[in-house]
């Protein structure tokens, strides 16, 4: 596998110009030809301003395809501006640890340095979360942990396991197999993210009901601080104070490099059985799905696809909602669970699809959760022919998402319509649900024009971001904050907290090195 160092994934799978060119069809007046993609070669990355010494220089590189592949994560505005050769802020060097030591060392010189120091997974970001922005620093590093990749130890009588915070998602999976176990933590970026990244952002996962987020799959985090390590106690659970993972999760680099973490892992699931229920009104889904996720049923999936989300994923034809529900278990049946989930969303006005027979059409399930992981390749397509591509998800109690949905219909469209020239395709669905409240995540393309896209977006950006706070719904549930998100973050965090964050940030990063602009500004 070969990654993108301006794109999504494996190269083996980016759109072909052709490809490109079918996409934009689609689009009112759109360009000839898609924009090439830069050779590493021809970019006019400036020289870096600072050397490793002697000692790490074998843990470093300056070489430019390295750099580039660490300037940007993938959001859209990062991809547009890899399409340009825009890459004003590289890092100067590229230090991949191999053990713990190693980023002690590495966080030594470059304090001494005073220089910035990234923390990098799988650079999978769409919030800007791994790129550093202005100069204030004399230099900058990608620590890419992704050397530090193992599965460490694996306690099978308290189902957990202590695994490297670099692992990605399958090299983390492999690892756990043949004990028969897994984390089941499956992120729309699982190839291509790592669990200390999942840890820094508070990523959701696999479960769309109860353990939606890393943080339930956490037992305890090691992290290195340029004024000490942080190891909690591995425990069940804990009475003793504020908790000291819970700082580290969400932390996106900023306090300190997570190295490790016991996780809890389960028997690997024998029984499955899903299904599919069809609603003629979103609205009729939203009340379905809240009854099925205050009815104690736990389903793992139970996604929410509206008419156009359905359709453009292939799941549906653009007339009705599609709710996409399943159940797992590690040897127990499920097949009375997902029985009684289907009468609940059959009370609430859905109609279920006919049970799947053998060698038959693919489910709409089955149809969702292929178009789910293509869906970043045909994103990086649209942005090669200048279209405007954005998602924002956010979570909302359920007395206000309803209202939340129908403005962004009405209100978001319109703005995006007044920012484009055109009507864009605006869909959602939910991603992840509760008892009180849902996850929705919403998906836009409109045409852009060329060299104009970054403007655009950014626009779009902010009536997205201005339309949840309206609604006091989270700028993000589980995308992280990054840069792109500070504006709304810092709207939605108490002052009094800020004021102890920043307090924090001082003790653990005296000198403000780590991944600055994240989260919080430090003098």
């Amino acid at each position: 596998m070969t990654r993108s160092w301006w794109g999504w994934g494996d190269t083996a799978h980016a759109l072909t110009d052709d490809e490109c060119r079918g996409l934009g069809a689609a689009l009112p007046d759109p360009p000839a030809d898609p924009l090439p993609i830069p050779r590493v070669e021809d970019l006019d990355l400036r020289a870096p301003r600072i050397a490793p010494p002697v000692s790490l220089a074998h843990l470093c590189s300056t070489h430019a395809a390295d750099r580039a592949a660490h300037t940007h994560g993938k959001a859209y505005r990062d991809v547009i501006r890899a399409l340009h050769g825009d890459l004003e802020h590289p890092p100067d060097v590229v230090a991949r640890p191999a053990t713990e030591q190693d980023v002690v060392d590495l966080l030594t010189w470059a304090g001494e340095q005073h220089a910035a120091v990234v923390p990098y997974g799988g650079g999978s970001s769409v919030v800007g979360g791994v790129e550093y922005r202005g100069d204030e620093h004399p230099a900058a590093i990608s620590l890419d942990l992704t050397q530090m990749d193992r599965v460490l130890e694996v306690d099978e009588t308290s189902q957990s396991a202590r695994i490297e915070a670099g692992a990605l998602g399958p090299r983390l999976e492999e690892q756990l197999k043949p004990h028969g176990l897994t984390l089941r933590h499956f992120p729309q970026s699982f190839e291509f993210s790592t669990l200390g990244g999942w840890l820094a952002t508070r990523a959701g996962g696999h479960f769309a009901t109860v353990e939606t987020h890393i943080d339930d799959l956490t037992e305890s985090i090691r992290a290195v601080t340029p004024s000490g390590v942080i190891d909690s106690w591995r425990l069940p659970a804990s009475g003793a104070g504020p908790s000291p993972d819970r700082l580290l999760l969400g932390s996106e680099g900023t306090l300190g490099v997570i190295t490790e973490a016991w996780m809890r892992v389960r028997p690997r699931p024998t029984e499955r059985a899903s299904a599919s229920v069809r609603f003629t009104h979103f609205h009729a889904g939203l009340a379905a799905v809240r009854t099925i996720a205050q009815s104690g049923l736990r389903p793992s999936n139970c996604r929410l696809l509206d008419p156009g989300e359905a359709m453009y994923s292939g799941a549906g034809d653009g007339t009705t909602s599609v709710l996409v529900l399943g159940f797992e278990s590690a040897g127990v049946p499920v097949d009375e669970r997902l029985a009684h989930a289907v009468a609940l969303a059959t009370d609430a006005g859905g109609v279920p699809d006919r049970p799947r027979e053998a060698n038959s059409e693919p489910s709409a399930a089955d149809t969702w959760r292929d178009a789910f992981l293509r869906m970043p390749y045909l994103r990086d397509g649209l942005a090669r022919m200048s279209a405007l591509v954005e998602t924002f998800e956010t979570a909302i109690v359920w007395n206000h998402a309803d209202a939340l949905y129908d403005a962004a219909q009405r209100d978001l469209r319109a703005a995006i319509e007044e920012i484009c020239g055109a009507p864009p395709i605006l869909n959602c669905r939910l991603t992840h649900v509760y008892a009180d409240g849902a996850a929705p995540y919403f998906t836009v393309i409109a045409p852009g024009r060329r060299g104009d896209e970054l403007r655009m977006w950014d626009e779009i950006k902010v009536a997205a971001g201005e339309l949840l706070a309206a609604h006091g719904a989270s700028i993000t549930h589980h995308h992280a904050v990054g840069r792109d998100h500070r504006p709304w973050y810092d709207r939605q965090r108490p002052e009094p907290f800020a004021a102890a964050l920043r307090a924090v940030k001082r003790e653990l990063d005296p000198q403000g090195i780590l991944n600055p602009g994240v989260l919080i500004d430090q003098a």
